[in-house]
This record gives C-alpha cells, sequence and structure tokens, in this order.
C-alpha cells in the first residue's frame, strides 16, 4: 500500500480559532484537500485528534460537515465548532482507507470516533495475552490499555458467560485465585489439578499460554474446532499408553460439548461459520443484535449500543449495521471472521468490508441480505432479540422521565435535571474520612464521571468527624474551577442542574455556605435528603418539602442517595485495608509509600515481610543490603 501524507499547519497565533470563525482560513484548506480516496483528521486547538473518518472522496467529504445545509446532529456540531486544523493521507484505493482509518482509530481513539456507547450494560471477556502468565477475567469496560491484550464480547447473558468462564477454569487447569495464598507453595487447588501452580512458577509460561489459547478459541467460537484437537491428542495419549492424559482430555472434551448442548440452530449448511445481525432503532438509539453460529451452533450473541443522536439525521440502518462491522472485525483475530454475514439491511458498500475481510481471513466473506427461506428466518430471530431490547430500554427511559418531570415539579425548575451529581461521606469516627461523588445523566448512573475524595481537613482525625466540615471541603474543591472566569458555565456538559448531599438541614447549610462563598449558589440549585423519612430540605427553609417518599421523583433521589453512600463506603474500606496493610511499615525509617508498596507486591503481606530473612529482602528491587537489615531488626528486635 502506498500512501501520501498531506499534514496542514500554520505557525501563526490563528491556528487556535477554529476554522468555523476564519473562513478565509477554513476555504484555503479545504481547497488543498484532494478529490481521492483517504483517510482525513479533524484536529482542535490543543492538537488532539478529535475525530478520524474515511471516504473515497476526501474534499467533498470533508466539505459537507461544513456547508451550512447539511444537517448534523448535536454531538457532529460540537465537534465541527472546535476544529481548528485539518490533515489528511491519500490512499491507492477506498479498501486501503478502510484498514488505515480502523489502524488509526485503534491507535488515537478519538472522542467523536466513539459509535458504540459503552454503558457497561454488557460485559466482555479479558484475555490479558501482555502478561507472561495471561489472567481470564469478566468486565464491563473495554479499557484499550496494552495492545496484546484481548477483548471478548460484549455478551448479552452475563450470567451464562459467568457460568461459561467458571466451567472453563474447572475444564482446564487455570489460575485460580487473583493472589497467592501462600508464599512458597501452592494451594489446595494445585494438589486439585484445577492450577498448575502458576503463583510458584511451577508452569512454564509457553506451556500455560497453550492452556489460555484453548479458553480463548471458546470465546472465539471455535468449540469445534477445539474438540477435534484435542481428540487426537486424546487418541495420540491413548497410543502412547498416557491413559492419564488421555482421560484428562477426554473430560475436557465431555466439558466443552456442555457448553453448547441445547443451543443448536437449524441450517441447511452446519459446516458454515457466519455471523447474523439486526437492529431495531428508536430516534435516540440503535440496538444491534449479533449471534454467532459456528457448525450449527449458537455460541455468542453480542449486543451493542449505537447512539443514533449522535450520527447525523439521515442516518441510513444499513450504515450503522456497516459501521458496527467494521467496529467490531477491526479488532478480531482472522481466525473470528466468519465465511458468511447476513445482514438485515443491504450495506452501502458491502463489498468494499467483504474485500478487507476476505484479505485478512485468507478466505472468500461472503456479505448476504437474504430475503427469504430459512437464512431470512434467522435474521428475523435476530431483529426480533434486538427490537426486544429497544422496548426494555424504550421502558427505562420512560420511568427515567417520568421521574425527571416529577423531580422537576417537586422543586419547581424550569427544566428537567439532565445532570445530577449526589454527595456524601464515609468514616468511623473521623477515621478515614473519604467522599464519594456519584453523577446521573437523564437519570441513570454515568460511572465514568463518578469521583472519590480524601478529606484532608486538620480538624477531621480519628475521634473527631466533622461531617459539615467535610462536605464543605469537598464541594469547595468540586467547583473552585469554576471561580476562575475564564472556565465557562454555559453548555459545560461536567455542570449540575442539581446537586443532592446525603443529610438534613445541618449538611446542606455547610454546602450553602461554601458555594455563598465562591458566588456560585445562584448557579446551582442545591437539596438535602434526610434518611430517616426521606424528606427534602431547600436551602433557607426549616421544613422539608411536602412529598410522597413512593413518588417517581423521590426515588429517582433515594436511587442517587444510595449509590453515593456505597461508593463512598467502599472507598472507605479500600483506604482502611490499605492503611492497616502498612501501618506497620509505615513506623519503618527510611521506608517510603514506592517501596512499601514494591515489598507487599513482592511478599504480598506484611506477615510474609516479617518472616523474610535479611537476604530475601534484597531480592526486592530498591531494597538494599542496609535497609533490609533496618527491616528486618524492626520485626526481629533483639
Amino acid at each position: 500500500m502506498s500512501t501520501n501524507c498531506q499534514t496542514l499547519f500554520v505557525t501563526t497565533s490563528a491556528q487556535t480559532m477554529p476554522l468555523v470563525k476564519d473562513p478565509e482560513r477554513l476555504e484555503n484548506r479545504l481547497r488543498e484537500i484532494p478529490p481521492e480516496p483517504g483517510v482525513y483528521f479533524m484536529r482542535d486547538g490543543s492538537d488532539r485528534i478529535m475525530y478520524i473518518g474515511k471516504s473515497r472522496k476526501l474534499r467533498s467529504r470533508v466539505r459537507s460537515y461544513f456547508r451550512d445545509s447539511q444537517k448534523l446532529s448535536e454531538r457532529i456540531a460540537t465537534m465541527v465548532k472546535q476544529v481548528t486544523e485539518i490533515e489528511f493521507i491519500v490512499t491507492d484505493t477506498e479498501a486501503e482507507a478502510l484498514a488505515l482509518e480502523a489502524n488509526l482509530i485503534k491507535q488515537h481513539q478519538p472522542y467523536f470516533n466513539v459509535l458504540l456507547k459503552d454503558d457497561k450494560k454488557y460485559p466482555y471477556v479479558c484475555i490479558t495475552w501482555s502478561e507472561d502468565y495471561p489472567r481470564i477475567f469478566i468486565t464491563r469496560k473495554r479499557q484499550i490499555g496494552k495492545e496484546k491484550d484481548k477483548f471478548y464480547g460484549p455478551y448479552t447473558d452475563s450470567r451464562l458467560l459467568r457460568e461459561i468462564l467458571r466451567l472453563c477454569k474447572r475444564i482446564f487447569p487455570l489460575k485460580q485465585r487473583p493472589q497467592p495464598l501462600f508464599k512458597d507453595r501452592p494451594c489446595l487447588n494445585y494438589d486439585l489439578g484445577r492450577c498448575p501452580g502458576v503463583c510458584q512458577s511451577l508452569v512454564s509460561t509457553s506451556e500455560y499460554r497453550k492452556t489460555v489459547q484453548k479458553v480463548a478459541m471458546v470465546f472465539q467460537g471455535r468449540q469445534s474446532e477445539l474438540i477435534e484437537t484435542l481428540t487426537e491428542q486424546m487418541h495420540v495419549a491413548a497410543q502412547a499408553l498416557n491413559f492419564e492424559s488421555a482421560a484428562r482430555i477426554r473430560d475436557q472434551i465431555a466439558g466443552l460439548k456442555s457448553l453448547n448442548a441445547d443451543q443448536k440452530v437449524s441450517l441447511p449448511d452446519d459446516t458454515v461459520s457466519r455471523d447474523a445481525i439486526a437492529l431495531a432503532l428508536d430516534e435516540q438509539h440503535a440496538y444491534i443484535q449479533l449471534f454467532q453460529i459456528r457448525a450449527g451452533q449458537l455460541v455468542g450473541r453480542l449486543a451493542f449500543v449505537a447512539e443514533v443522536s449522535s450520527l447525523t439525521s439521515q442516518v441510513e440502518p444499513g450504515a450503522i449495521l456497516q459501521r458496527v462491522l467494521e467496529e467490531h472485525y477491526q479488532t478480531a483475530d482472522s481466525v473470528e471472521i466468519p465465511t458468511e454475514i447476513l445482514v438485515q439491511h443491504e450495506l452501502p458498500d458491502a463489498d468494499l468490508l467483504a474485500d478487507v475481510l476476505q484479505e485478512r481471513r485468507g478466505r472468500k466473506v461472503t456479505i448476504l441480505t437474504p430475503q427469504r427461506q430459512i437464512k431470512a428466518e434467522l435474521i428475523e430471530m435476530v431483529e426480533r432479540n434486538a427490537q426486544y431490547e429497544l422496548q426494555k430500554m424504550q421502558k427505562l427511559n420512560d420511568r427515567n422521565q417520568q421521574a425527571m418531570q416529577d423531580l422537576a415539579d417537586i422543586l419547581d425548575l424550569a427544566d428537567l435535571p439532565h445532570r445530577v451529581e449526589g454527595y456524601d461521606i464515609s468514616h468511623i469516627q473521623g477515621s478515614n474520612a473519604v467522599a464519594s461523588q456519584v453523577v446521573f445523566i437523564d437519570g441513570l448512573p454515568a460511572k465514568q464521571h463518578y469521583r472519590h475524595y480524601k478529606i484532608k481537613n486538620p480538624t477531621v482525625t480519628a475521634g473527631h468527624s466533622d461531617d459539615f466540615a467535610s462536605l464543605a471541603e469537598v464541594i469547595q474543591r468540586r467547583f473552585r474551577k469554576y471561580t476562575d472566569s475564564q472556565l465557562s458555565r454555559e453548555d459545560n456538559p461536567d455542570w449540575p442542574d442539581l446537586i443532592m448531599i446525603d443529610g438534613g438541614k445541618g449538611q446542606l447549610s455547610s454546602v450553602v455556605a461554601v458555594l455563598q462563598e465562591m458566588n456560585l449558589l445562584e448557579d446551582l440549585r442545591v437539596v438535602s435528603l434526610a434518611k430517616q423519612r426521606e424528606e427534602i430540605f431547600l436551602p433557607g427553609e426549616s421544613q422539608p418539602l411536602t412529598t410522597d417518599a413512593e413518588q417517581p421523583g423521590v426515588q429517582l433521589l433515594r436511587r442517587l442517595r444510595d449509590e453515593a453512600h456505597r461508593f463512598a463506603v467502599n472507598f472507605h474500606r479500600q483506604q482502611r485495608s490499605d492503611k492497616l496493610k502498612r501501618s506497620r511499615l509505615d513506623e519503618i525509617p527510611g521506608l517510603g509509600n514506592h517501596r512499601q508498596k514494591q515489598l507487599l507486591g513482592h511478599f504480598r503481606s506484611v506477615d510474609y515481610i516479617r518472616q523474610a530473612t535479611a537476604t530475601q529482602l534484597t531480592e526486592v528491587p530498591g531494597i538494599g543490603a542496609r535497609l533490609a537489615q533496618e527491616i528486618y531488626d524492626y520485626f526481629h528486635p533483639s
């Protein structure tokens, strides 16, 4: 592939000015973009890449963002207002542009390229191939960390997913515990044959990775291929009279066959691996279901949520499916790409996508839009599942809309409270005092915006708690950046429509006082929710509002309050646990936090550090002979 990169830069201060505010410079940029296939970049005033896109005609595609007649979504219109520079890379073909775009998005992760919404509703399986002994765990947040780590999913049935992972750990000898139970010997799982002794390195990294690769084949939908491989290994072991090994492999095969025993899909050609994808959409969201069928069995049911409001208003269902498939397969291994893809709607660039997938897989990949008979019935089944998911989410949205409307009526708000923040304090008689900030957006938890705080007030110590002062400190730290006139509060997504304090009149008064000092009280609406009678208090009012604890608006505040309490308590327990682990190490002169972490990372507990000899202590990076002797003498006083 030959590419030609054209990068546009200016050296004047105008570079930080958005292009929409400088029509002459904008027109010059657009003229320099050729009408050829390629990839384009949108950068903001901080030189960050906001968006990466591809097109068969770069000039017309980029120009469409800046036409007055082009009706853009609110999300894309917000992006266009921030664009200060445009770059592009010319490619020979559109297929090259598609492959290049996928690689660049994976590398840079631009904010405005997110089509599939990560709402933490559906879980993924992560295998940390970047580690010598890879870990396998379930997560609801797909974070692009180390490049070698692999995510599978998202899966719609979390209970079934956990059962599959549990069976995999029973079928194959895998690491069972996140942390070693003993320092110098394996635990009972090793004696039972469920763990190969990873904690003591009793198995080589190459052998263990082979076992993990077998588990990965399960999540890749390659059970049939894995069973065939294991069957051959079983016969080889039996011929070599290694009956113990053959019996173990036989049990693994039986366990794998039980995973999808009742998930047969009736299709005439069971040997073909295929994916079937369909969607259901309303004005705001598109819910996409993707069924993975291998050897006639449904081995995976993946789900995606696309924000239709983040796209242009005239988006076609086929374009959504095309983008979902591009994002899904760009992170998939070549063996995970099926030979046949059934789609609900015609894709705008089906041939292009098929060519790219065929090149990666090394075999022909067919994309079909079935209209009748068995394959059309399969698509209808996938569509029904997507429709059920959409209906379920619509009911949830209706409930939240009703709750926000009721809350707006209770508090006499001019608009619905789009962003609501809740705050709570957690401690034990003043010790390890922490605070939580949780955020609900449109009535749903937005965990990416959660924050926790360690209370720094010197008067809050063990035996002396002060929730009023702690709340005042947290609110001051949360909003002090807005006292700077350079930070606008208008159209700021982080500016709350409502603040809820967990407590009564006293807690509310302390927060009101600090907001008055910061000249922010007029711009913020603050209430408190008392626990005993679920009463809502307003600033300056001695009596609570007349409400029913079971009405929708109050229930919304209760859910917010309970979530703030849960988040604060969990953080408090974490801090208390860390302090208990390190309290004795803090007393050793010359042993700072960094070396404490290294010691605990090596020995896993203070008890093992106490049992270690001075020579064993020097094995820890950063621990010299002198410091090791001081640590040993501290635990073994003469």
